[in-house]
C-alpha cells in the first residue's frame, strides 16, 4: 500500500491516533515550517477524525497574530522562529480548538533564511495538555536539507504529542 509519509513517521501517527481514541482526547496543531505536515500525518491514519480537531498553517507572522493570537509584540523582540513564539503558538492552538493537547512548531527549513544566531535546522517545538503540562525543544537538526528538516520536525512534534498526553488523561 503507497503511503504519503515514510513507514517510522505512520507508526507514530497510527499510535498517537489510537492512544488519544482510547482516552477521548483531542488534539490540535499550529505549523509554521511544516507547513500542515504534521496534521497530514496524522489524517493518514483512518478514524483520526475522532481525534484530530483543527490544524492551523500559520507561515506567516500574521496569520500567527490572526488565527492563533501569537502577540505582535513577542513577534518584534523575539522573532517568529523563538521559544518565545512557539509557546504562544501552542496556547494559541490549544484555546482556539476544542483540543486536550496541542502542538505547535516553528523553524528555519532552510536553504535560505538562516543567521549565525538563527541557523538553517533551528525549530521550536512545544506541545501543551489544557491541563498545563508544557513541553518546549529547541531542536537544531542542522542544514540536512528541506524537507529532511520538516519531516525531522514531525517526528519530533508527534513523540511530543504522546508526551503531552500522558499528562491530559
Amino acid at each position: 500500500m503507497m503511503t504519503l509519509f515514510p513507514v517510522d513517521i505512520e507508526d507514530k501517527a497510527a499510535r498517537i491516533i489510537a492512544h488519544y481514541k482510547e482516552r477521548q482526547l483531542m488534539l490540535s496543531t499550529a505549523e509554521s515550517c511544516t507547513g500542515g505536515l504534521i496534521a497530514g500525518a496524522l489524517t493518514e491514519i483512518a478514524g483520526s477524525s475522532a481525534v484530530v480537531d483543527r490544524g492551523f498553517v500559520t507561515y506567516t507572522n500574521e496569520a500567527k497574530a490572526e488565527l492563533i493570537g501569537v502577540s505582535a509584540a513577542t513577534l518584534d523582540a523575539f522573532g517568529a522562529v523563538s521559544k518565545e513564539t512557539a509557546l504562544q503558538m501552542v496556547h494559541g492552538a490549544l484555546y482556539r480548538s476544542r483540543a486536550d493537547v496541542a502542538v505547535a512548531v516553528t523553524g528555519i527549513a532552510g536553504p535560505t533564511g538562516g543567521s549565525l544566531e538563527k541557523p538553517v535546522g533551528l525549530v521550536h517545538v512545544a506541545a501543551k495538555a489544557r491541563s498545563g503540562r508544557l513541553i518546549h525543544r529547541e531542536m537544531l537538526y542542522g542544514d540536512i536539507g528541506r524537507s529532511e528538516i520538516r519531516l525531522a520536525t514531525v517526528r519530533t512534534a508527534l513523540d511530543m504529542l504522546m508526551e503531552a498526553a500522558q499528562a491530559a488523561a
